[in-house]
């Protein structure tokens, strides 16, 4: 099943986010390879696709897992949360309606 993954940064983490990125994005790129990833990025804090120094509020994330606590689980290990970039981690059921 699909799932909808929404990490929350913790303001001021703009500087660690970048630091840990590119272990952040092995992993997507890891459900992407298996087939796994629907779409993956980040949520800008202004209306800009590089906010600069306003960061990011968070990112979302859409990929199939097993069940609702293996992507609960995968969420809870990512980097971003290791490093303290997410306070919080929200994963819900998502049912893909378009594009078909």
């Amino acid at each position: 099943m699909l799932y909808a993954i929404i990490g929350r940064d913790v303001p001021g983490t703009l500087a660690q986010r970048l630091a840990i990125r590119s272990v952040h994005l092995e992993r997507l790129t890891t459900l992407s390879n298996e087939g796994r990833l629907i779409l993956a990025g980040p949520l800008p804090a202004i209306d800009s696709p590089d906010p600069g120094p306003a960061g990011f509020l968070g990112s979302l994330l859409v990929a199939e897992f097993a069940t609702l606590e293996d992507a609960r689980t995968w969420a809870e290990t990512d980097p971003y949360v290791a490093a303290g970039v997410w306070g919080a981690v929200e994963v819900y059921p998502f049912r893909k309606v378009l594009p078909a």
